[in-house]
């Protein structure tokens, strides 16, 4: 007899190799009812057949093999149609959870219902908190400041590790996009990912859109889990970056560019650009070093 799940994971894969199954088969082990749906986005590794020999027969578990690279904004939103539950758990095919991980999660956001999406203690294998963990919302002060090297003079910054992690759970501005556990009721209201984002910033759009919605973006310290970070972003790291740009200048756009005057917001997205043209020149110039 099935079980109605109380929790929907969605991992999106991309050439994960045997973290894909390992992030599963954890999830499959929680102490409350789940159901792991995988989007694929077109792996030409071997994740898929290892995830199937491992747990494919588990009926909790169902595959959605896009056949294309989709991003990881429209990966996911591919598969909500199937999830069912009251909570959802966007969930990286690099990240291992506990058994109780998602259990206590379900009982931190019940225990604060202004709460809408929620993330908690993510950490590298070493046991080192990452940086994405808690963080802010980044804006063109907070870059400068990092670029000048002034973050040391105190303010607000996007790494916040130097401070105390907090002993209960707390509001932040931004969690770590590796493991965004979501009610359902607040994702009905704000929305699902833009799919405009292909791959970094996603993320942070959806904490803003929570919060402008009226919901609270909670930390809960007492959760941890393990992401070893970066494994479906390997092979072409000019890609990534290209990506990463591309979001952050579609972010500002979306969220910041209307703050400020226009010749500045002009600069920022000149910033952006030269940035990335920069480390596109840089890797050439190795390149070239290298024949």
């Amino acid at each position: 007899m099935s079980v109605t799940p109380l929790v929907s994971v969605i991992v999106v894969n991309y050439n994960a190799g045997a973290l894909l199954a390992e992030c599963v088969t954890a999830v499959l082990g929680s102490t409350v009812a789940v159901e792991v749906i995988v989007s694929d986005n077109g792996s030409v590794d071997d994740s898929l057949t290892r995830l199937r020999a491992r747990v494919g027969a588990d009926a909790r578990l169902r595959i959605v093999e896009n056949g294309a690279n989709l991003g990881f904004a429209k990966g996911n939103n591919r598969a909500l149609p199937l999830a069912g539950a009251p909570w959802l758990l966007f969930l990286n095919p690099d990240c291992i959870v506990a058994p109780d991980t998602l259990g206590r999660m379900v009982e931190a956001l019940e225990a604060h219902p202004e709460a809408g999406i929620a993330g908690c203690m993510v950490r590298d294998p070493d046991g080192a908190e990452q940086v994405a963990c808690r963080r802010a919302i980044p804006d063109p002060w907070i870059a400068l400041r990092r670029l000048l090297g002034l973050e040391r003079l105190g303010g607000a910054g996007l790494d916040q590790r130097h401070l105390p992690p907090p002993r209960e759970s707390v509001t932040v501005e931004a969690t770590s996009g590796s493991f965004m556990f979501v009610r359902r009721a607040a994702l009905e209201q704000v929305g699902p990912l833009d799919e405009g984002y292909f791959l970094h910033c996603e993320d942070l759009d959806w904490f803003v859109r929570f919060a402008e919605a009226g919901w609270r973006v909670l930390l809960v310290p007492g959760v941890e889990v393990v992401h070893h970070k970066g494994a479906c972003s390997g092979g072409d790291p000019l890609a990534v970056e290209r990506h990463k740009h591309r979001g952050m200048e579609r972010f500002y756009r979306k969220f910041q560019y209307r703050r400020y005057p226009r010749p500045f917001s002009w600069l920022v997205i000149l910033g952006i650009r030269l940035h990335l043209g920069l480390l596109v020149a840089r890797q050439w110039l190795g390149r070239g070093r290298t024949v």
